[in-house]
């Protein structure tokens, strides 16, 4: 019987699924963390962590598959149908910010994540207010936009130094662990 050939290995999709286990696990801790700062819904961005660490390992096809399935599985487990929704656009326009970013090439992780959390809360704010017929919820741009680079920083500082031991790990699982050719 013939296989299809796919980019994703066994392997690989072990890695992103414990990826994906890290990034379900960010959410929960972040669903349990009361914070509030003054803007409704307003959260840590604890699973960009793991999105933003994706993105820098893997790529971008791996980083988009694996952010909607956190958010559509930790919507189901934590979550309602409107904010798997709501989350799916701060997230892909996030992402798309990430990804051009990072392409630039002169943005650290932690540049490319407070690019991406400035980027959610400006998708979210506006998808907000639509929704609600209004544009005097623009008035929390200046919080969110504070917010968002202060945790995008925070994350992206974690991430940063959490990548070598990912890193490590992933090589190791790879079979390529001191090999000086994949560093």
């Amino acid at each position: 019987m013939k296989t299809v050939e796919s980019s994703f290995s066994v392997k690989k999709l072990s890695l992103l699924g414990l990826l994906l286990a890290f990034a379900l696990i960010l959410s929960y801790i972040e669903s349990l963390i009361p914070f509030f700062m003054g803007v409704p819904g307003m959260k840590l961005g604890l699973p960009n962590m793991a999105i933003v660490l994706l993105l820098f390992l893997f790529g971008e096809k791996e980083g988009i598959l694996v952010n909607v399935l956190r958010i559509v599985i930790s919507g189901l487990l934590f979550g309602s149908l409107f904010g798997i929704l709501f989350s799916l656009s701060g997230a892909i326009v996030s992402f798309i910010a990430m990804v051009l970013l990072k392409k630039l090439g002169f943005f650290d992780i932690c540049g490319v994540s407070v690019i991406g959390g400035i980027a959610h809360n400006i998708a979210q704010l506006f998808v907000a207010a639509y929704i609600v017929k209004t544009s005097g919820i623009i008035y929390y741009l200046p919080a969110l936009l504070i917010m968002g680079t202060i945790t995008g920083y925070l994350n992206g500082f974690i991430a940063s130094h959490t990548m070598p031991i990912v890193k490590n790990f992933v090589l190791a699982y790879d079979g390529r662990a001191n090999n000086d050719e994949t560093s």
